[in-house]
């Protein structure tokens, strides 16, 4: 559980970190994400969660 926790605390601090570098780029970002239909997002949510999966399994073995 704490691995989750700091994974969880991790993925925020990147999300920030990008919100603090570049607030203008996020605000284009999220508004081209509006506009993306909610299959597409689907898609790349489920690839982003097995690319992830994947990447810890490696490290953790």
């Amino acid at each position: 559980m704490s691995d989750f926790i700091v994974a969880l605390g991790l993925a925020i601090a990147l999300e920030g970190c990008c919100y603090a570098a570049a607030p203008g780029a996020m605000k284009d970002f999220l508004k081209t994400v509006g506009g993306v239909g909610d299959n597409r997002l689907r898609q790349i949510g489920l690839g982003a969660m097995a690319i992830g999966v994947v990447l810890v399994w490696f490290i953790r073995g």
